[in-house]
């Protein structure tokens, strides 16, 4: 089965209306709701009173409608009461301002008194529903990443140094605080970074970054283990979430969630939107080992910078369908219905405020037969890849620092472009994560964007990798420090001179714009590097500007494989050109050879997904696919089946 369906939350609307949504969850075909995401104040509205009556109906109501729930645990949101009473729980920033309550996410997961209070409403409601015969799942939590800076975090996360380093000398060397006087002689002198007068110390903020991980991983395990010990024969998950400001490590984590489940929204209102929903599933495929769910997306609208952009017809049905085709155990959608008031009133929602008789809806009762029709791809295998895109939280954060040598430097960007230009090519993409498993050998081909910190172990795995046959692909900003953000020392890119053949002297940041041209026609902006070969034979030289007739692009023959290396930030149309050369050198191929360039084909098991993301129809053997379309075809039956 498919998941289908969405957050539901019943205890914004009065009990008239629950009956009304059961049927309209039927009649699209919904088998499974998020219940309880933002209810603690509803089930708990003072402390140690409890009002289970109004939950109890909507499970039973869902349950008789043939509706599964992923109920959550709703300690993303505090109640009133409960900042009133612990006002040392709500969140302090990195300008020493105490938050006030007002909004979701105002708590410290470091306080005692707020995991406390956590564990004792995840427990009061896995008394209740662990049997419950509506529960599918547990959903704990929303979306971990709140971010804390206050006297108990502070002393948490020296508790957590100590156990990550040992001793405080070891803290000193680690974070090279012979630098501008910073060496500490008492552990009591740390404190989470904080507003400063210049630029922070590096490692002092990754390190923070890396124990908040950590800090709120054990405020979702406490729950976790809670519920599992209720029963253990129900899965428990939360939603991961992606952000620049979110310091949680998902490829850590993933080893702890039942299943993998994530949340998405497009903010590209043209083909972006579709790459970027091809990178959150394969990213999420690859947290998940193949298996994950896409939790929340957003099924009308998307959000862009100042405005919401209305998903045009059938992009709906295409985005949930590419989550599935790339694995995706269903597709789930915040939210249900829009609500009447609150913060995010204007909301994406598969029941707007118009109500059931407008397009998302009429296109939701269309999708949930599709998806049900599709079924036993649920229990197919994932897409099979042969080219990786490596993926490092850590590097991630690391190079969000001050003082870096450009502005400019982006390494979800670059990521997400190593990513679109595969895209672009046709070219079936895993992820693989370094700092977490160096498993590279199931791979003809990995791509390295802005792996910036790479460990010993890392390195001697990417050796062994391009040794033993492998095409390697690294771009600048690559292997540039050790873990901790200590500079390898000897020449860029420190831990991939070897296999790489090259040194580099010297970085050029260029300013935004500013037009870089290689001899054989490639085109690049923000960077270039002064390199010297060391082995590598020379494939691409600069054509102009400060570094004209140095190499750009270079090839390192390295035991039975290769690794390229690109000095220099390619424009995508560039990038994609050349990693059709090193793909073509590495024997990996498209799913489908010969596509029209608007059409994308994904294949999970015996499916064949077939997605036009143009808009007039196309040819793919003897399938037209719609404009804007998809269409399906299972290798055993034979016959296309989709929107049409």
């Amino acid at each position: 089965m498919l998941f289908f369906g969405g957050d539901y939350n019943p205890e914004q609307w009065p009990a008239e209306i629950w009956e009304e949504d059961v049927a309209l969850m039927r009649r699209a075909g919904v088998n499974i709701a998020t219940v309880g995401v933002f209810s603690w104040s509803n089930l708990e509205p003072e402390r140690g009173r409890y009002e289970f009556g109004w939950l109890d109906r909507v499970m039973d109501l869902l349950h008789d409608g043939g509706i599964r729930v992923a109920l959550a645990t709703p300690t993303a949101s505090p109640p009133p009461w409960f900042s009133l009473a612990h006002p040392e729980a709500l969140p302090v920033n990195a300008d020493g301002v105490r938050l006030t309550h007002g909004s979701r996410d105002t708590y410290c997961v470091s306080s005692p008194a707020y995991r406390t209070a956590a564990r004792e409403i995840a427990g009061r409601l896995a008394e209740r529903y662990a049997h419950h015969p509506a529960l599918a799942m547990w959903h704990v939590h929303n979306e971990y990443g709140t971010d804390c800076r206050c006297d108990v975090t502070a002393a948490a996360f020296r508790t957590w140094l100590r156990k990550r380093h040992g001793s405080l000398d070891a803290l000193n060397e680690s974070w090279t605080t012979a630098f501008w006087s910073q060496r500490y002689s008492a552990w009591e002198q740390i404190a989470p970074p904080r507003a400063t007068q210049y630029l922070p110390n590096p490692a002092h903020a990754l390190d923070f970054r890396r124990f908040l991980s950590d800090e709120l991983l054990g405020g979702y395990i406490e729950q976790r283990d809670l519920l599992r010990a209720a029963n253990p024969g129900v899965p428990v998950t939360t939603n991961f979430v992606q952000g620049g400001w979110v310091s949680v490590d998902h490829a850590r984590w993933a080893e702890e969630v039942d299943v993998v489940a994530v949340d998405h929204y497009p903010d590209d209102t043209g083909p972006g939107a579709e790459e970027e929903t091809a990178f959150a599933a394969d990213l999420a495929r690859g947290w998940g080992g193949g298996s994950w769910l896409l939790m929340e997306t957003g099924p009308n609208l998307i959000y862009t910078r100042g405005r919401m952009h209305a998903k045009e017809p059938g992009r709906l049905t295409a985005h949930s369908l590419s989550y599935v085709a790339r694995g995706s155990r269903g597709a789930m959608y915040f939210q249900w219905r829009q609500p009447r008031g609150g913060a995010e009133l204007f909301h994406s929602a598969l029941v707007p405020h118009a109500g059931p008789d407008t397009p998302v809806f009429r296109e939701a009762v269309a999708l949930g037969r599709t998806l049900k029709n599709l079924s036993d791809v649920s229990e197919s295998d994932p897409p099979a890849a042969s080219v990786a895109v490596t993926w490092d939280a850590p590097s991630w954060w690391a190079l969000q620092a001050p003082g870096l040598p450009s502005a400019d430097i982006d390494y979800l960007g670059a990521v997400r472009q190593a990513h679109r230009a595969l895209f672009r090519a046709k070219l079936q993409t895993d992820f693989v994560f370094p700092g977490v498993s160096t498993g590279l050998g199931d791979y003809a081909m990995i791509v390295v964007p802005h792996l910036y910190l790479v460990s010993d172990e890392a390195a001697a795995a990417f050796r062994d990798y391009v040794a033993d046959g492998g095409h390697l692909l690294v771009t600048y900003l690559s292997g540039i420090a050790e873990p901790d953000t200590r500079i390898r020392l000897g020449g860029y890119p420190g831990a991939f001179r070897e296999i790489l053949g090259v040194r580099v002297v010297e970085w050029h940041p260029q300013a935004p714009g500013t037009p870089i041209t290689l001899d054989d026609g490639l085109t690049a902006n923000r960077w270039i590097e002064r390199v010297e070969t060391a082995g590598a034979e020379t494939i691409s030289l600069y054509a102009d500007g400060p570094l004209a007739g140095a190499p750009a692009i270079t090839r390192n023959r390295y035991g039975a494989g290769s690794a390229w290396y690109v000095s220099t930030g390619l424009t995508d149309d560039s990038l994609e050109t050349l990693l059709r050369r090193v793909a073509a050198a590495a024997g990996v191929e498209p799913v489908l050879s010969g596509l029209p360039s608007e059409v994308e084909a994904v294949r999970r098991g015996d499916r064949l997904f077939l997605f036009n993301h143009g808009t007039a129809p196309a040819t793919v053997g003897d399938i037209v696919v719609p404009g804007g379309g998809v269409r399906i075809r299972s290798a055993v039956e034979g016959p296309a089946v989709g929107r049409g």
